[in-house]
């Protein structure tokens, strides 16, 4: 069982580092899943994901911390599943967006492709999200 869990781990952390994109599901108002793509780094102990500040989002988190986190999968199943499950919290001690290192030199790209500079971006996605796992699966 032990080395099923460290296998996973071990596909998870790979998926952290190279892609791109992680889809975060929130839980609506009416209490209804709501997934959506957002663009992630992976920061010490946790996910870090940044919002525009009147994102539904925003709102979910506050009114219900506990989301899920995965990845895409392609038809050839070359890709495994992988789930997080955890919590979501507002951070307002993370710098903006531009300031966090990681962040600019993964999405400096993707910002430019939006028209904007890094710190537009920040402005305009000011909201910092950290979602801590609580648990991992996946096949």
């Amino acid at each position: 069982m032990a080395d099923k869990k460290a296998k996973l781990e071990s596909k998870a952390r790979k998926l952290i580092k190279r892609e791109y994109v992680i889809w975060l599901t929130t839980i609506g108002s009416d209490n209804t899943p709501q997934p959506r793509p957002v663009w992630f780094i992976w920061d010490k102990d946790s996910f870090l994901i940044f919002s525009q500040p009147h994102a539904h989002k925003v709102k979910h988190i506050q009114g219900h911390p506990n989301v899920s986190l995965h990845f895409n999968t392609d038809e050839s199943g070359d890709k495994d599943v992988i789930v997080y499950v955890g919590t979501a919290q507002i951070d307002s001690t993370t710098p903006a967006a531009h300031k966090v290192r990681a962040y600019l030199k993964k999405y400096r790209t993707g910002i430019q492709d939006l028209g904007a500079t890094p710190e537009q971006f920040s402005q305009e996605y000011s909201v910092a999200i950290r979602v801590t796992p609580t648990s991992l699966r996946g096949w």
